[in-house]
């Protein structure tokens, strides 16, 4: 398929672009206190720019220091000082012939009160004694237990209504004084950029932060000129539209990223904030105003898996809706829409949905993007298959100063020394054992290496337990780095032989320098339970793969992780009366807030209850015995059990006999511990760099 439309030049405003990518924003923690580039995050940023994107799109960037802080190593261009190494930044992506766009935003209500007025006091400290930054970070569970209770001061908003669901705990109404600054503050800084040589600016109206609270009656219950009616709820974003022409020019590119709907339809509460009618009012009306191109997204943190999908979404499911604010602006119109694919990207661009195409996790995910669509080899590209580990990364990393991380990228933030990877191999024979996502990105990592590698994998097929979590309803796409990551090693050159069970004496005849055990994990299955070895009882697994099949039964699964959740929902398709069984007091403990949610909107409407703070003690013939936190017990009908207690590292003795044989056996992955994804392939290539 050729790519015509994707990869031809486009233009927003007087700014022209190479192709018809954009990489959007998606803030990753990689700056420093005082909102200035680090080489780290300059690094990161100029291998997407080498690797074709059109457009560069920054993470969120602060327009002053006592109020829109989202996190202490945003980048910022609230200081003047900020400037030249802004310039810095921008020449290096346009060394690699992109263009770059700073995004100017504000959280609002959905901001950390411990950064309101502290950042002009760390800022001088922290140039001069850095390592008063480590200490600061040491405290973040302290002031995020303290803002939890409302122990904090207050955040601003247009108004201090209900709180949004991932956010501060007091917000405030801001006065009228404090609204005339801050849209001084945006101003300033889309001139700081100006000055920086930066190509263009977005004003951040989604995704719930300030601006669109302004614009959302659901958030903007103002009785002053800046609330009420819809053009005095535009009236805040207007004037800032207004300041940047006035300051920048009428040529200096400007756009609006802007949730056309907010979606509380989908939590079944329509009547509230905007739906897409008024956004395409919005859209228009910011077409007048001047703006140069609409950045179309959807919803608030309110509704957080509208705009930052996992891995169950349809690529293009929101395709709609770039198509409503084209049908009614003639200016360019960005839109990210879950695209996955270059052929999803063609396609939007032929049917007319949209004019640029975003994207912020599958560049996250692999900078070569573009240049391998270019160069006619699309089946090379990394796919991101949607796990959120980059935003769940980052959200609980960025408190403790380091930056987030993708799944299937452990380059992510040490761009320069992965490009720089030591060719040390000389050809030295090592053997991984097991094609898991850990063992295939090891036996990557180690090619490049200049090793000469060798899978060797016990089962039929590659994958190991992505197998598993692929095989459940809408997860197909986790498989995708199963399939990418075997591209890559063809590519490479290195085998990988299935059907394999390989003894001590045949492993140690190849003479290999180091052996990699990747043998993944087993279900956990309490052999001192009462009644587990009854016929009725079973594991996820078995489930998954078809290897038991229950249907109309009373069935009660044990565990709540997000296996015993995907379970659950296949047993409910069935037909199945489902119970789930937590021995934690919440439902899937440990597990991101996002992935849960998605699986509970299709859990709970199809009836599947849950109860907590029980533990499995016994099985009966047509019963549980359950007991809680207090030691009382109770009984639960149930024809099936199935158990999803989690994993278990398998070594056993081939490893033990390797150990006692061979200087360097490595186990890597679930072998050593069990995990997500992310923790296979980031335990591969970690080992793969640093253990041999």
């Amino acid at each position: 398929m050729a790519y015509d439309l994707l990869l031809s030049p486009g233009k927003i405003g007087t700014m022209e672009l190479r192709n018809r990518v954009v990489m959007t924003a998606a803030e990753m923690s990689l700056g420093q206190t005082n909102g200035c580039p680090t080489e780290k995050l300059m690094a990161y940023y100029e291998a997407r720019a080498r690797g074709g994107v059109g457009l560069i799109i920054p993470g969120i960037c602060r327009v002053n220091d006592m109020g829109a802080a989202s996190t202490f190593t945003q980048l910022a261009m609230s200081q003047d000082y900020q400037i030249e190494p802004m310039r810095a930044f921008a020449e290096r992506i346009h060394r690699q012939g992109a263009k770059l766009c700073l995004q100017l935003h504000h959280p609002g209500r959905q901001g950390y009160a411990s950064s309101i007025n502290t950042l002009p006091l760390v800022i001088p400290v922290v140039e001069r004694f850095p390592k008063v930054l480590d200490a600061l970070f040491k405290c973040t569970p302290l002031l995020l237990g303290l803002e939890a209770k409302g122990i904090c001061q207050s955040v601003q908003a247009p108004s201090a209504g209900e709180l949004a669901n991932h956010g501060a705990t007091r917000i405030h109404a801001m006065s009228r004084r404090e609204v005339k600054k801050l849209i001084s503050d945006f101003v300033e800084a889309a001139v700081r950029c100006q000055k920086a040589g930066v190509d263009a600016v977005e004003l951040h109206g989604g995704h719930g932060y300030l601006i669109q609270q302004f614009l959302s009656p659901n958030t903007n219950q103002r009785t002053d000129e800046y609330g009420g009616s819809f053009e005095n709820r535009l009236r805040f974003l207007r004037e800032i539209i207004e300041g940047i022409r006035l300051r920048c020019g009428r040529d200096y590119p400007l756009i609006v990223r802007l949730t056309a709907d907010e979606m509380y339809a989908r939590l079944g509460k329509p009547w509230k904030g905007y739906g897409l009618e008024e956004g395409k009012k919005i859209a228009k009306r910011l077409e007048e105003l001047g703006v140069d191109a609409i950045n179309v997204t959807s919803a608030c943190y309110d509704v957080y898996n509208a705009w930052l999908e996992p891995t169950s979404f349809e690529p293009g499911w929101r395709a709609y809706l770039a198509k409503e604010i084209k049908s009614v602006v003639s200016i360019p119109v960005i839109a990210a829409n879950y695209m996955r694919s270059p052929e999803q990207a063609e396609r939007q661009l032929e049917e007319g949905v949209q004019d640029f195409i975003g994207s912020a996790r599958s560049f996250i995910c692999d900078p070569d993007w573009v240049n391998k669509v270019a160069a006619g080899h699309p089946e090379q590209i990394r796919r991101c298959i949607g796990c959120l580990n980059c935003i769940s990364s980052f959200m609980q990393r960025a408190t403790v100063g380091l930056n987030g991380e993708c799944a299937l990228n452990p380059a992510v933030g040490r761009e320069t020394a992965d490009a720089a990877l030591p060719r040390d191999g000389y050809g030295r024979k090592v053997l991984i054992l097991g094609a898991g996502p850990a063992g295939l990105m090891a036996a990557q990592t180690l090619a490049r290496r200049g090793f000469e590698v060798e899978v060797l994998e016990e089962k039929g097929e590659p994958g190991g337990q992505v197998n598993t979590a692929a095989a459940c309803h809408l997860k197909g796409k986790l498989h995708w780095c199963i399939e990418d990551l075997m591209e890559s090693l063809r590519l490479l050159g290195v085998p990988v032989r299935t059907g394999v069970t390989a003894t001590a004496e045949e492993i140690l005849a190849k003479r290999p320098y180091a052996v990699f055990f990747a043998t993944g994990a087993r279900p956990l299955v309490p052999k001192l339970l009462p009644g587990v070895d009854r016929p009725q009882v079973c594991t996820a697994p078995d489930i998954i793969h078809g290897r038991r099949n229950i249907e109309n039964k009373r069935v009660v699964v044990v565990g709540s992780g997000m296996t015993g959740l995907e379970t659950a929902e296949l047993l409910s398709r069935a037909g199945n009366d489902v119970t789930v069984v937590e021995m934690a007091k919440e439902i899937a403990p440990g597990t991101w807030f996002q992935l849960r949610d998605d699986e509970m909107e299709r859990l709970l409407p199809a009836g599947v209850r849950f109860l907590t703070n029980k533990k499995l003690i016994a099985v009966g013939d047509k019963d549980v015995t359950l007991q809680d936190m207090r030691g009382g017990h109770s009984f639960l009908p149930a024809d099936a059990v199935v158990l999803s207690l989690g994993v278990r590292p398998v070594q056993g003795a081939l490893y033990d006999e390797l150990k006692n044989l061979h200087q360097r056996v490595i186990p890597i992955g679930d072998a050593v511990r069990s995990g997500t994804i992310a923790d296979a392939v980031h335990s591969g290539y970690d080992a793969a760099i640093h253990l041999i």
